[in-house]
């Protein structure tokens, strides 16, 4: 079983350098036409909180592991959430917040039910993927970080958008 988990933290790891890629060229490709970055300062915390969390499941993964596969096939579902949040923004969607002054918001997709869909996902992958490994700890201890995390970078994100959501005329609450 071991191995098995070590092919799926793997797989993870390579979505993850994938998403970054697809995000660093739509972060230049917006930079270029005039949006700017906000709270780039947390930026380094997020990427830490993540990287640190597939170390975390990696190297105390039980010797013994044994894989609940309902979690895992939660998992996928949650990837397959991921994919309809890329999707839906396509070129809008970063792994920072960009802001482009007078871009229309989106509001279709998983974002006509909520303003951060991406965020619910990865607050579920954070608990989910170490409990398919029967992680309690690090389930426990990175879903209490990024909840901090993510408290002050939805609070900045919310602040950056709050102009956009004016004009938007949809100015409802985050």
């Amino acid at each position: 079983m071991r191995e098995w988990a070590y092919i799926i933290i793997g797989l993870v790891v390579l979505q993850r350098l994938a998403e970054l890629v697809y995000a660093e060229r739509n972060t230049r490709a917006l930079k270029a036409r005039g949006a700017v970055e906000v709270g780039a300062a947390h930026y380094p915390l997020i990427v830490l909180l993540h990287a640190g969390w597939l170390v975390a499941v990696t190297l105390l993964l039980p010797a013994d592991v044994q894989i609940d596969w309902v979690l895992i096939a939660l998992f996928v579902v949650l990837q397959g959430l991921r994919v309809w949040v890329l999707a839906t923004l396509g070129p809008y969607w970063t792994t920072r917040i960009i802001n482009l002054p007078g871009a229309p918001l989106v509001r279709r997709g998983p974002y006509r039910f909520v303003n951060h869909p991406n965020y619910l996902v990865v607050s579920a992958e954070i608990l989910v993927l170490p409990l398919a490994f029967h992680e309690w700890l690090v389930a426990a201890v990175f879903t209490v970080l990024n909840a901090a995390v993510l408290a002050w970078r939805i609070h900045q994100e919310n602040a950056a958008l709050a102009a956009r959501r004016a004009l938007d005329g949809s100015a409802r609450p985050a």
